[in-house]
Order: C-alpha cells, then sequence, then structure tokens
C-alpha cells in the first residue's frame, strides 16, 4: 500500500467559521447534544417553564422556550460569539464552576452547522429583541414574553457529509428525550413540555423529587425504591435506590448527578455496584435516582466538551462516602423495613367462630406437618388451631444447638415433643392469637356460633387461645406473622395482616448465615491489622510501568489490605505476602486486580468480594436443605431472625426469600365478593 502524498502548507491561521465547525464534532455530536446545551442554558438563566419543540428527530427543528432572565439586546451578539459566556471569568470561577454551562461554545457550534435564531425579552424590557444567523447578525425588535426562545432548524445544511452519520428519525428522537428526562430528573421545581412533530409526548409539573422520578421511571420503581440522603463533611447524597425487584436487565434507568449535573462516571457507577454486589444477581443492573452535593472545588467538570465525565479530588473519599451510603440505604431490605404493621387488636376482636377461619387451619394444622385433617399435637382441630408457638430467640433454639448452629440431623414429629422441651422459653405469643382470630366472627357472619365453639373448648385451650394482651399487637414485631405450614419442604406458609406470606426457607436461612459470618468475622477483625500469609517461594510476574508505579505509590495501602508486593525490577513485581483468607487464590491474579482497584479507586473491593465469595458458599452450603421437616417453633424462630436481618429480602445471590399474598389478591383468585 502506498504512502499517501503530503503537499506541503504554510502555516496558517484557520478561519472562524471553520474553527466553529471542528469545535462542532465535538460539542453537536447529534441533535440530543443540542437539547443538552440549550436545556442547561435555559436552567443557567433560573427558568423554572421549559418549552421543547422537535421536528423530524431534531433534525428539522430544535426550539427551546424558557421564561428565565433574557438576554439584554447589547449582549445578544456575544451570545453567539466563540469562548463568550457570562458564567465564568478567571480561572478561579474554572475551578469552582457553580452552573451546567461555562465553556461559551455551545451557541457558536450550533450556529456554525444550523440555522439559529434567538428571541428574548428581559424582564425590564419593553419588548423582545432577535438575532438571526451568527455573532455577526443584527439585532432587531420583535415580540414575545419574558424569557428566551432559541430555534434551531435544519441541523448540519452546511455540513451534509456530518448529516450522514444520524440515525433515523426515531432513534434521534429517543436520544433527544432522553436528554430531557435525565434533565427533569434533576429538577422537579422546573415544568418540562416535549413535543414532537407537533404533539405533546411527555409533560411535568412543578412537582416533588418523589413524584418525578414516579413519573419518569414508573410505578415499578416509585413501588420499590428506598431514600437515601446522607452527608459526610462537605458531601451529601440523596436521592432514591431502587430495590433489587427493580433491577434491570439493561442499565438504562441509572441516574446519577453530581451538583445538578447528569454525568457518567466509572468511579461512581463502581461505588453503587459494589454496594449492591450483595444483594443483585450478577447479570442485572439497579435502578436508581441520586445526586452528590460537593464543594465544587472538590470536582472537575472541565473534562470533555460534552462535560458528561467528571474528575474528583480525592477519589477515594467520595468512593467510600457514596458505597457506604448506599450499602447501608440496601441494609434495610429486610422484612422490617416494609411497614406491614397491622392495627391494634382488642380482647374484643378474639372470637374465632368456625368460618373462614377455622377451615384455613383444620387442614394441616399450624406446626408444619403434612398429614391433613390433625392438629400438631393429636388433638381435636379446633384445639390445635389455637395452639400457639413459643417464642424463639435464635433458629434451632429448642434444639439445644448454639444460636450460630443449624438444624439437628434428625427432624422432630409435629407436636409432644415441643411441648415437653419448651418449659423456659418466654411465652410472649399473645400476639399470635389475636393475628389469626382477628375479623374471624365478621368472616362468617357468626358472632354466636364463635361464642359456641370457644365454650366447647376445654378450659386450658380458652386460656391458651384467649389472652388479654398486655400491648396492642404490631407488625412492628412480627411483619412477616406466624408460620402455618409447610410446603414440599421448600417454602413455609405463614399469616400476616395482610394475607399469606410464602417463605424460600433456604435462600432466608443462607441469608441470616451469610451475615452472621460477615459480622463475626468483622467484629474480628476490627482494630487489629489484616493477618497475612508469608509466601515460601514469592510469585513473580511481568508487570507494566503503571502497575509498577502503583506499587511505589500506594505501598502502604496495599500493606494494610494484607500485601507485601515489590519491585524487582522495571518490569517484575513478587508477591511476597497476602491476606489469610484469600491464601488459596491466584496470587497473581489477585495482586493483579487488587493494583488496578488501588489505582482507580483509591482503594480495593477485590478482598471484600473475595471474602464474601467464600462465605457465601459456606452459607450456602450450611444453610437447611430442601424436603428438611421444620416444626413450628423452627419455622417462627427462622421468620424472627428473618425480621432482624439486614438485607433479608434477598439471599446472597440476589434471589428473593419471600413475596407476600395480600388477602385481596387470593379473594380475586377466589372471585369473593364477585
Amino acid at each position: 500500500m502506498n504512502a499517501p502524498v503530503l503537499t506541503h502548507r504554510p502555516i496558517q491561521q484557520l478561519p472562524d467559521q471553520l474553527i466553529s465547525q471542528i469545535a462542532a464534532g465535538e460539542v453537536v455530536e447529534r441533535p440530543s447534544a443540542v437539547v443538552k446545551e440549550l436545556l442547561e442554558n435555559a436552567l443557567d438563566a433560573g427558568a423554572t417553564q421549559v418549552t421543547i419543540r422537535l421536528e423530524e428527530g431534531g433534525v428539522k427543528r430544535i426550539a427551546i422556550t424558557d421564561n428565565g432572565r433574557g438576554i439584554p439586546p447589547e449582549e445578544m451578539p456575544l451570545a453567539l460569539a466563540r469562548h463568550a459566556t457570562s458564567k465564568i471569568a478567571s480561572l478561579t470561577d474554572l475551578e469552582n464552576v457553580n452552573t451546567l454551562g461555562f465553556r461559551g461554545e455551545a451557541l457558536a457550534s450550533i450556529a456554525s452547522v444550523a440555522a439559529v435564531s434567538i428571541t428574548s425579552r428581559t424582564a425590564g424590557g419593553a419588548h423582545a429583541w432577535e438575532i438571526v444567523g451568527s455573532h455577526q447578525g443584527t439585532v432587531s425588535p420583535s415580540s414575545g414574553v419574558q424569557g428566551t426562545t432559541i430555534d434551531v432548524q435544519d441541523l448540519y445544511f452546511n455540513t451534509p457529509a456530518r448529516r450522514k452519520f444520524l440515525k433515523s428519525e426515531q432513534t434521534e428522537y429517543g436520544h433527544c428525550a432522553e436528554v430531557v428526562r435525565r434533565i427533569a430528573l434533576a429538577r422537579p421545581d422546573v415544568s418540562f413540555s416535549l413535543t414532537h412533530n407537533g404533539r405533546t409526548i411527555d409533560h411535568w409539573n412543578v412537582s416533588e423529587a418523589a413524584k418525578r422520578s414516579a413519573q419518569i421511571l414508573g410505578g415499578d420503581f416509585a413501588e420499590a425504591r428506598l431514600h437515601l440522603d446522607e452527608a459526610a463533611g462537605p458531601l451529601r447524597l440523596h436521592g432514591y435506590a431502587g430495590l433489587p425487584t427493580a433491577s434491570k436487565a439493561r442499565a438504562d434507568s441509572q441516574y446519577f448527578y453530581v451538583n445538578g449535573r447528569f454525568v457518567r462516571d466509572k468511579l461512581l457507577v463502581h461505588a453503587v455496584k459494589a454496594a449492591y454486589e450483595d444483594v443483585l444477581h450478577g447479570d442485572r443492573f439497579p435502578s436508581y435516582v441520586l445526586a452528590l452535593e460537593l464543594d465544587p472545588a472538590m470536582v472537575d467538570v472541565n473534562v470533555h466538551p460534552s462535560k458528561i465525565e467528571v474528575r474528583f479530588r480525592d477519589s477515594r473519599a467520595v468512593h467510600q462516602f457514596v458505597f457506604h451510603a448506599v450499602q447501608r440505604a440496601l441494609a434495610q431490605t429486610s422484612a422490617t423495613a416494609h411497614g406491614s404493621a397491622p392495627a391494634p387488636v382488642s380482647a374484643a376482636e378474639i372470637a374465632p367462630s368456625g368460618g373462614a377461619l377455622g377451615r384455613g387451619f383444620g387442614g394441616g394444622g399450624i406446626s408444619g406437618g403434612s398429614g391433613g385433617g390433625g392438629s400438631a399435637s393429636g388433638g381435636g382441630s379446633s384445639g390445635s388451631a389455637w395452639r400457639r408457638p413459643h417464642e424463639q430467640t435464635s433458629f434451632g433454639a429448642q434444639l439445644g444447638a448454639p444460636a450460630s448452629s443449624t438444624f439437628s440431623p434428625s427432624p422432630f414429629p409435629p407436636g409432644s415433643r415441643w411441648d415437653a422441651q419448651s418449659g423456659g422459653v418466654p411465652q410472649r405469643t399473645e400476639h399470635y392469637g389475636a393475628l389469626f382470630a382477628s375479623g374471624a366472627a365478621a368472616a362468617d357472619g357468626a358472632g354466636a356460633s364463635g361464642s359456641a365453639a370457644t365454650a366447647a373448648r376445654p378450659p386450658e385451650v380458652r386460656e391458651a387461645s384467649l389472652p388479654a394482651p398486655t400491648q396492642p399487637a404490631s407488625d412492628d414485631d412480627f411483619p412477616l406473622g406466624f408460620a402455618l405450614a409447610q410446603l414440599h419442604g421448600i417454602y413455609i406458609l405463614a399469616q400476616n395482616r395482610k394475607g399469606l406470606v410464602l417463605v424460600d426457607m433456604h435462600a432466608a436461612h443462607e441469608r441470616i448465615l451469610y451475615e452472621q459470618l460477615k459480622n463475626a468475622l468483622d467484629a474480628q477483625a476490627e482494630g487489629e491489622r489484616m493477618p497475612v500469609q508469608q509466601m515460601l517461594i514469592p510469585v513473580t510476574f511481568f508487570a507494566d510501568a503503571i502497575e509498577v508505579g502503583t506499587v511505589q505509590e500506594h505501598g502502604e495501602t496495599l500493606a494494610a489490605l494484607g500485601f507485601d508486593i515489590a519491585a524487582l525490577s522495571p518490569t517484575t513485581l513478587a508477591v511476597r505476602a497476602v491476606p489469610v483468607l484469600l491464601k488459596n487464590a491466584d496470587a497473581q491474579t489477585l495482586a493483579r486486580d487488587v493494583l488496578r482497584d488501588v489505582r482507580e479507586y483509591g482503594g480495593s473491593r477485590v478482598l471484600i468480594e473475595r471474602r464474601n465469595e467464600l462465605l457465601g458458599t459456606l452459607a450456602c452450603h450450611t444453610a437447611v436443605r430442601a424436603n428438611r421437616i421444620l416444626a413450628a417453633p423452627e419455622m417462627n424462630a427462622l421468620l424472627r431472625q428473618m425480621e432482624a436481618t439486614e438485607r433479608a429480602d434477598q439471599c446472597n445471590h440476589g434471589r428473593p426469600t419471600w413475596v407476600q399474598l395480600e388477602i385481596g389478591a387470593l379473594d380475586k383468585l377466589f372471585l369473593r365478593g364477585q
């Protein structure tokens, strides 16, 4: 292949028009970039109402109208001139940017590749003024209300080669609409209206952040999100983190803002992803709307022409703050965080009847026995229906095993043995009967028969079934209710105020054990240096200059993480020690991963991830297996521990551990009330 023939030309100054068109290649990548720049200018001008009108995906026309401060007529030519802006005036301003725009390039670049007109009126102006074309255009009187309208038509009309790279009308419109959604999410105090080809597509009135995010991200996100608002020194993170149930197969519902500016920053994305790793399956992506506020001097927004990338002065502090803030919010994903508290139950409501409630218990008893028609203790169905389990303080406590152990090898038959062993267990179970008995008489309209049924029971059963509660029952204490039975040796069926609760007993126990192992290991290591395993023969490997420089620059950080890595030559590193917990891992791969994390994020999540993988495997192998028959006290003990365990809504593989079937949904299945 022949080399191209180069023609020698003297160095010369480029004309302004060509300079603007070169700049437009970076600033005006597609119509959505124009929408972004103009919307940011509108918000910087103090607008509270913004209207966006698009035609043919923004290629034919983009018109944005706001009710901001407006532009004085004498400044309108400068608005279209290159590097002219009202937002910064010195290097100090550039290092403390408080506005969305600041470069002074956008309007000039747009005007170089499209037909642009600006109509604006200030608050004290007698009328509006208009300028067409470029900064050399004439400013003339016009009509209009306070604010500014920027009309961009025929994008790339004078650079047809660039126009060929645009996609279809619908694709370009989709990108424009996404830009509007991003900015609307960040500014719920501003109303936005979007029209395309004369048809209004979206309109959002001024509202609260919660309502705006629900409008844009949908009801599924609104019903499965956690509010977050944390501050530490100059940093504040607020917004909404979606529950794992709101995750998606694509990362298209992730919105992160830094000082009101939408960004795609790998450090922030990594911090949020790390916070979700314990509750989300690996191939799913979380949904979130998060806003980070910090001193403008701590972040550099002048990194890329699109201003979508930022650089932090202390990246490690920002990463750790975001990670821990989101992680603490997700730790609330337990049964106690769902606000399912029932209304207080009075003694008068505990009037059992032979109606729907009696039928619900007559089949299999409350102890998980698989036989039909009987009770947990072999007595009559009437008595067994109201026998309440003793409260457990830990899973498997009645087996005489330590709190952290799993079940005994042999299952207990439903009934008698539990009663025999329950002498020393506190009997705070008055809420159990109150919860199950509530509304029974109303269900069948048989108050008299209920009284007769109560009188027919033996005195000891009536006493055990109908206590006088010392305190009102509260789902804050028992949001998962109480166990009814076991299904196929896999699921626990429980009843709470809302209806039926189904629990995957293996997944639930796995999460409980996993959190216990993590907490025990963290407590053991607290205040101590990471225990290390010295290598009998150091592992050497080829390293590039960046890896060698990372070892030399972050030696103390690596030592705190339990690594002793030394540079033997400019191209060789030796691993002399690794953390004890990971002594069986591949030293070279582990070292490379740690060096990458330390270099990019100022710290390493690799060690925590590897440790948690080991603990997760141990918890999975130790947790109760399928087809293990549980008695009622065991099932209720598991429910109580779920309520006390962080992240108990998912196992450590990201699968849900329990679901709620409300009475209304069950009524629909059986066409009740229809």
